[in-house]
């Protein structure tokens, strides 16, 4: 397919788990009425973010993938004839926790999944607390509108991931995300925070030539404003769409899959890599020690 109408869910959670997927439920519906083809659902939908603290009990959040949510949503996807990548906290066994997001087809086929690779850890992002990082690599999705790439919030920082991503076939790179501003911080701050994450995710589009879909909550949770600020980047890093960083959004944007032969001939960064000469960003940091 030449064009794929993508559909982003900007949404704010409560605690209950139930109705926050019968929320997602029904945006993933109002979207399908205006021609999406993809639907993308932020990061960890189902729940608040439960990351901001260390407390056990927030185990009991987790479920198998495929499972229970993974079920009801492929029944949707195929009765609407979506696509859905759909961010979920898996328990994969007594202990071992993932932050995963899988994706199912338009046919309501369970493709597979991606186990967030980059684990953060700092004040109101405890991760490291919940999950084991990613041990499946990088992955791309054939879908039946596009091949798609999946990636998830911290890893939106590292070119890496997203090059090997794009490296694999993937069409579109998806980013399902949860950040947001501390309520103690000027306005300033919050600014510089989201132009750099904005920035970073736009470049992951330009250097690899593909277009990158990134898809916010909102909302406050605890000490915690959730930005917002979903987007959609051309393969040249051309905002196609831009949400608020206050309101929730159902909104579907066409892009176009040809635009990548493009600006990937006139611009072709992947011709001109030098791969012989890369060996050393497998390293730490590159000193004596390494």
């Amino acid at each position: 397919m030449s064009t794929v109408k993508i559909g982003t869910v900007q949404m704010s959670c409560v605690a209950d788990k139930a109705a926050n997927l019968q929320k997602a439920i029904e945006q993933v519906k109002v979207a399908a009425a205006q021609g999406a083809q993809i639907v993308c659902l932020q990061e960890l939908f189902t729940s608040l973010y439960f990351c901001d603290v260390e407390d056990h009990d927030n185990f009991n959040l987790a479920e198998a993938i495929p499972g229970p949510s993974t079920e009801v949503l492929g029944k949707v996807a195929k009765e609407l004839n979506v696509v859905i990548v759909a961010s979920l906290f898996e328990k994969r066994a007594q202990g071992l926790y993932h932050n995963t997001t899988a994706i199912i087809d338009a046919d309501g086929s369970y493709l597979g999944k991606y186990r967030k690779m980059h684990i953060p850890d700092d004040p109101g992002y405890y991760e490291k607390f919940y999950f084991t990082p990613g041990d499946l690599g990088y992955k791309v999705f054939k879908t039946k509108y596009a091949t798609i790439g999946v990636l998830i919030c911290w890893d939106q920082w590292y070119p890496e991931a997203s090059r090997i991503t794009a490296l694999m076939g993937a069409d579109i790179l998806f980013y399902p995300t949860a950040i947001g501003w501390a309520t103690t911080q000027n306005e300033a701050t919050n600014t510089e925070q989201y132009n750099a994450w904005q920035t970073i995710q736009r470049s992951h589009a330009v250097a690899n030539g593909v277009p990158v879909v990134s898809v916010n909550r909102v909302g406050s949770e605890g000490d915690m404003d959730f930005w917002g600020g979903s987007f959609i980047a051309n393969p040249f890093g051309t905002l196609l769409y831009k949400a608020s960083h206050d309101k929730e959004e159902t909104v579907v944007t066409e892009i176009d899959l040809e635009r990548s032969e493009y600006y990937r001939t006139h611009w072709p960064f992947l011709r001109d890599r030098r791969i012989d000469s890369y060996q050393p960003i497998t390293k730490r940091f590159i000193d004596d020690e390494a």
